[in-house]
């Protein structure tokens, strides 16, 4: 039995760059163990699978090479570019996922070829910080916070968010999917022409993923938080990580609208 599957750059115009995700479209009964198995094989962050319900709606499932997770921007971006790249799906209509965190949709940008995702906002309440998350980070942060996800950490500035050197053996310690850090961006801050508001990085130890390239769920939480600190609805963050990506965000109430483009980078089967 083989699938269709392919690597995707998510949040990025560049090939390379951003974070890359597999897509795996399925056609036929998988079950979870065969979903893990693809997954450690394709050891990326994520890998999205992809399975059609009926002529408009699709279920789509994320997993690390270690874990399955609840929300996933990247693979989503991934997985609604491959729709509409693959001519699955007419570019004009909108992609809609049944997940683990509801239905999500994408729709794309003709234009410019953005794809903007409708995804649940997921504010940090503030928390007292943990020892482990404190000698981890080794620094004492501005704020942290908490969602159901991730700590959201504020700390001196883009500078300190860029050279930070994380012990991931304390941080995998925390009761927590991940951390992410966070400062205000630099007056002259800008990526692919853009200037953005913030900067982050997000490390998911406990899931195989020591450093997210660009995570686009922790953006569910950054947005809110952000949004408050700058009383912006309208925000751009970058991911300063090895591969760096950028992140459009605009607030809706209890949702946040993430934006970003994607390219392909591989497309091939793999047999199961």
């Amino acid at each position: 039995m083989s699938r269709p599957i392919y690597v995707v750059d998510a949040f990025t115009r560049t090939r390379y760059g951003g974070n890359p995700a597999a897509v795996c479209i399925v056609d036929d009964p998988i079950t979870d163990l065969e979903m893990a198995a693809i997954a450690a094989e394709m050891n990326l962050s994520e890998t999205a699978f992809v399975q059609q319900q009926d002529d408009r709606v699709y279920s789509l499932r994320w997993f690390t090479p270690q874990a399955e997770v609840e929300l996933c921007g990247h693979a989503t971006l991934a997985a609604a570019h491959v729709l509409w790249e693959s001519g699955r799906l007419d570019v004009a209509k909108e992609a809609a996922f049944d997940t683990l965190s509801g239905r999500l949709t994408a729709i794309r940008n003709g234009e410019d070829g953005t794809i903007a995702m409708d995804f649940p906002a997921e504010p940090p309440l503030p928390v007292q910080a943990p020892q482990e998350l404190l000698e981890g980070l080794g620094l004492i942060p501005r704020y942290v916070g908490r969602n159901r996800m991730d700590y959201i950490v504020e700390i001196d500035g883009e500078g300190t968010v860029r050279t930070l050197r994380p012990d991931f053996g304390m941080l995998k310690r925390l009761d927590a999917r991940g951390v992410v850090v966070t400062s205000r961006a630099d007056s002259s801050a800008e990526a692919e022409g853009v200037r953005y508001d913030f900067v982050s990085r997000a490390f998911y130890p406990i899931l195989g993923v020591d450093e997210d390239p660009v995570t686009g769920s922790a953006h569910c939480g950054l947005a809110p938080y952000w949004a408050k600190r700058l009383r912006r609805t309208e925000l751009a963050g970058y991911q300063a990580s090895a591969r760096g990506g950028l992140v459009g965000m605009s607030m809706r109430e209890e949702r946040v609208l993430l934006s970003g483009h994607a390219v392909t980078v591989l497309r091939g089967a793999i047999e199961s």
